[in-house]
């Protein structure tokens, strides 16, 4: 069992940076691939990014690579996903979710618990 808490969503303008954090507990966390996905009004949810167990890789969709970044840190049962450069488009509610996947899952299908989603806006 993983129980996922979110935090770090709030209201930024254009070009700024947040950190949206992720605290997991349980012992299973470093063997679950992290993903994050978000989801904006009257759209489907969206990948953003994932990061393996173990944290050998990561894989972001396009329209954020180079943007954000993510990271674990398996001692403190945290994931987090550093936004910089931020765009209106990237306004939605973004959550993290864990997978037992091996490689790098894309779809939520994959994921088997999800956080309870935090709300990041980006002001123009």
């Amino acid at each position: 069992q993983v129980h996922l808490v979110e935090s770090g969503g709030g209201l930024v303008q254009a070009g700024g940076s947040l950190r949206l954090s992720c605290a997991a507990s349980g012992r299973t966390f470093s063997n679950s691939a992290m993903g994050w996905f978000r989801q904006a009004p009257g759209k489907e949810r969206e990948f953003v990014g994932v990061i393996s167990r173990f944290g050998g890789d990561t894989y972001y969709v396009d329209s954020v690579k180079g943007r954000f970044t993510i990271s674990r840190d398996n001692a403190k049962n945290t994931v987090y996903l550093q936004m910089n450069s931020l765009k209106p488009e990237d306004t939605a509610v973004y959550y993290c979710a864990a997978s037992p996947s091996w490689g790098i899952p894309i779809s939520p299908i994959e994921y088997n618990y999800w956080g309870q989603g935090t709300q990041v806006t980006v002001s123009s």
